[in-house]
């Protein structure tokens, strides 16, 4: 019954009007999450923290234009875990800059699909510093964003490093993204035109695998209920679509990706939506794999052999293999 009052707005705004009380401590999103270990996804599916304490009558009314877009934002914000991408959006928001490196400028791109999931030019923009300084003019809620970056920042738990795909990528091994954010990193800015779990990036030559672990069947079509598993912490095995022949265009550049030159990069999420935030899931990024084998022909079968073992904690996630 206490974790389930949590899970309504009424039971957050309540547990916010007497938090000081109750804990001894200033009110604020860090220490409020800790005190209650609360998962920060919890808060984020029902409002965004600022304007729960409004409603708790502790803090002060506010105005703000982006309050409805920056809330569902939240959401998408509350799963980032790279620290580099986090140590980056705390720089932008806190201080002014000017030049842009071809990897600020994807990681301006991640953060313009994170908060409208469309390219600045939809908004109305004329450049990607357009959608910060927007979220700047914000300023009950920028300090928030502040807060929930530097939140997770603190709550990292594992080593991420760059992945080489030979350009200056922001995405970094074994860290969460959302599909949107994957895209636009390798500088696809039309990720909603992706509707299958595989794209390739014919200038960047590179094939991204976008696997669902828990596939149920009224998400899913039996043709793309697909079998994809971690054999152990180094072999991953992928199915793939139904109409892929090992002899097609597709399947041969798969089996001769080392020859070619081309990549094969790994992101894994466990369920199609996020239980505790009830948006889409995001995805791990598993590296860069390499072709073992493969099994049949539409679908094709095959054993990756990733460049970099699957930690501990992700790896029991991984491995659905089912014996019996």
């Amino acid at each position: 019954n206490i974790r389930a009052s949590f899970g309504a707005r009424a039971g957050l705004v309540s547990r916010i009007a007497t938090f000081t009380e109750d804990s001894g401590l200033a009110l604020n999103l860090q220490n409020f999450l800790d005190y209650y270990h609360l998962d920060v996804r919890t808060v984020y599916a029902r409002d965004n923290f600022s304007r729960l304490c409004v409603l708790a009558g502790v803090r002060d009314d506010f105005q703000e234009d982006l309050e409805e877009t920056l809330t569902k934002a939240f959401a998408r914000f509350a799963s980032i875990n790279s620290r580099r991408w986090i140590a980056f959006l705390l720089k932008i928001f806190s201080a002014e800059q000017t030049y842009f490196s071809p990897l600020d400028t994807r990681m301006l791109q991640m953060l313009q699909f994170t908060v409208w999931q469309k390219p600045f030019e939809e908004c109305g923009f004329s450049s990607l510093m357009d959608g910060v300084n927007a979220i700047k003019g914000c300023p009950t809620l920028c300090c928030e964003l502040l807060e929930l970056l530097r939140y997770n920042y603190n709550k990292i738990d594992f080593i991420d490093e760059p992945v080489e795909v030979g350009f200056d990528c922001p995405l970094d091994l074994h860290c969460t993204y959302t599909r949107d954010q994957i895209l636009v990193a390798m500088d696809f800015m039309k990720p909603n035109t992706v509707r299958e779990g595989v794209k390739y990036l014919g200038d960047k030559k590179t094939d991204i695998f976008f696997i669902t672990l828990n596939k149920s069947d009224k998400d899913y079509s039996p043709t793309t209920m697909y079998h994809d598993y971690s054999i152990n912490s180094e072999l991953f095995h992928w199915q793939s679509q139904s109409t892929t022949a090992d002899t097609s265009a597709t399947g041969k550049r798969y089996i001769g990706h080392r020859q070619t030159g081309n990549h094969i990069l790994l992101f894994v999420r466990e369920f199609k939506m996020d239980g505790v935030s009830g948006t889409a899931g995001s995805y791990t990024y598993l590296g860069k794999a390499h072709y073992l084998s493969h099994e049949g022909s539409k679908p094709m079968n095959i054993t990756w052999k990733l460049e970099r073992p699957i930690p501990a904690k992700f790896l029991k996630k991984t491995n659905k293999l089912v014996v019996g």
